[in-house]
């Protein structure tokens, strides 16, 4: 399990350097064009996770993403000792990822950040978001496609721009988020709403297979 362990904490951490970095490269460089910086970051975003997905998918399946291991655990394909470890290698590398951005753009290593996205349709974005990333994974992996790193990447990039609250969908990534004052950040506060969402939407996804077996 190390193996995967390491697996999951690297990924994490590529990913959140992918995000949280073409966020700070993106405003740097779009000259004040919001547009242009959400373009680079999602674009780097679903390139980078095509990357990740298919390097480490052999070694732990490259979740990445705590929702989705714990629908893994859900439908007993991982224990529970498995599915902790790669709890807390996916929050712990999704925090690395982003304080090497800070250190590569001579930034503050420790930030907290100050931007807020709390409403009602940032929530029900999130639930949703999360809601079709999971359906999506759950889908492709029933039937194992080899497509399944393509349909990650391409349904993120096409989230950021489709979503209020361009597609978190990812409990480790959204607190790493809150530790970055940059582009790609949300304040502390509001990140609670964003993971009930999210948790939410696995209790969706698992209801709707639990109904479809029925």
């Amino acid at each position: 399990m190390k193996r995967q362990f390491a697996a999951e904490f690297f990924g994490a951490a590529l990913l959140l350097l992918a995000v949280a970095g073409s966020g700070v490269m993106g405003v740097s460089l779009a000259g004040g064009n919001v547009a242009v910086a959400l373009l680079a970051n999602s674009l780097v975003t679903g390139a980078a996770l095509y990357v990740i997905i298919s390097l480490f998918g052999p070694v732990s399946g490259a979740h990445l993403n705590p929702i989705v291991t714990l629908m893994a655990w859900a439908d007993r394909a991982i224990e529970a000792r498995q599915a902790f470890g790669y709890l807390a290698a996916q929050v712990a590398g999704a925090i690395a990822g982003v304080w090497a951005v800070h250190a590569m753009f001579d930034q503050a290593i420790l930030q907290v950040s100050t931007k807020p996205r709390s409403s009602a349709g940032l929530w029900f974005s999130e639930l949703l978001a999360t809601f079709l990333l999971l359906l999506l994974i759950r889908t492709a992996s029933s039937r194992q496609d080899a497509k399944l790193p393509a349909y990650v990447a391409l349904t993120v990039t096409a989230g950021y721009w489709a979503t209020s609250s361009t597609f978190f969908a990812n409990p480790a990534a959204t607190i790493a988020r809150g530790l970055t004052d940059t582009f790609v950040g949300i304040r502390p506060a509001d990140i609670g709403p964003f993971l009930l969402a999210q948790l939410a939407a696995l209790g969706l996804v698992l209801l709707v297979a639990r109904c479809l077996r029925r």
